[in-house]
């Protein structure tokens, strides 16, 4: 099996307790993540052939970085030595991406400073099949976004099925462009685009037809999502739609697939314990229902329940084995 390549900014997560605690006793966790490595490490616990394209600066720190990474089964060859410091963000226990505690220090990152021809891609492509990469990758720079359409364009030129998440991080566009400017000749490569009615909305100009999901009933969100759709294969070329519903205590997805779609079951969800990497691991589901599984309504199920499980783990990355999703979405 040809392998996927996942492309974006490594990070590390620090997640103070939110009282301060943290800081009073001198301990606070410390995770490896990022939105595209928690899709590849989710697919290598999932025995997908996964490798990861990004870039660190060349010291000892990154070195261990890339040997958890390569712990973890997925390949660290295209994390090339670059630039000179590690992004980091801190995010409060328990909450988000979008609450307003999350603080993210990624300025002259590494990542942040790539450039065009830094990475040979026509290299880093041999033997994928899949190319996965998400707005976030396009919200830092011009330059990243230049890149990240550099390797959209030798992606297609060479064949290669693309995934792109609409992830949304309000706090990230600061270089005097709006994402409407930035992320539609993007997204006009992929194959399969995943986020929720709003993303779309923020990012590719498609309005949603809700403002939001007080007092809106299971049936009218489909709806709404039956319209974004139809909106966006007017202009993208996308075969593969998905989108996810978080509420306050439930959470069920959609899937589009040859213009017909595909609806999860609903889950009840408390407890949460860490919000961070439910998303991913949705879109990882997703590329894992792609390459393994049979129909549209397994993949869907698949990628639901995974999402879903993933809100009861710590960390920004899944343990969850392929028998438990399965599981959970029978």
């Amino acid at each position: 099996m040809s392998k996927v390549l996942c492309f974006g900014e490594i990070l590390l997560r620090f997640s103070p307790e939110s009282d301060g605690a943290s800081l009073h006793n001198n301990s606070m966790p410390v995770y490896i993540g990022g939105a595209e490595l928690n899709v590849a490490t989710a697919l290598a616990k999932w025995d997908i052939p996964v490798g990861m394209a990004s870039v660190l600066p060349n010291n000892f720190f990154s070195d261990q970085i890339k040997h958890q990474i390569n712990s973890n089964n997925i390949e660290s060859t295209s994390i090339i030595p670059y630039g000179n410091r590690i992004g980091i963000y801190y995010l409060a226990q328990g909450s988000d991406m979008k609450n307003a505690t999350v603080v993210y220090d990624r300025e002259y990152s590494s990542f942040s400073e790539l450039q065009l021809g830094i990475i040979d891609w026509n290299e880093e492509f041999k033997n994928v099949g899949w190319f996965h990469l998400s707005a976030i990758a396009a919200s830092l720079t011009l330059n990243t976004a230049k890149v990240c359409k550099e390797a959209l364009e030798a992606a297609k030129r060479l064949g290669i099925f693309i995934s792109f998440d609409l992830n949304y991080r309000p706090k990230l566009w600061n270089y005097g462009f709006d994402p409407e400017n930035i992320i539609p000749e993007l997204v006009e490569y992929a194959d399969l685009i995943m986020g929720n009615l709003w993303s779309a909305d923020k990012l590719l100009g498609i309005k949603c037809s809700i403002e939001n999901t007080i007092n809106i009933s299971h049936d009218e969100l489909i709806a709404a999502v039956s319209i974004c759709c139809n909106n966006i294969r007017k202009v993208y070329k996308a075969t593969k739609l998905a989108f996810t519903f978080r509420m306050e205590n439930q959470y069920f997805a959609v899937y589009e697939s040859e213009e017909k779609l595909f609806i999860s079951k609903s889950y009840s969800i408390n407890d949460i314990v860490d919000k961070v990497g439910s998303g991913d691991c949705f879109m990882a589901g997703l590329i894992y229902g792609n390459l393994q599984l049979n129909n549209p309504q397994n993949i869907i199920d698949f990628a639901t329940a995974a999402a879903v499980g993933k809100l009861y783990e710590k960390g920004d990355t899944t343990n969850q084995s392929i028998q438990a999703i399965i599981k959970r979405a029978s």
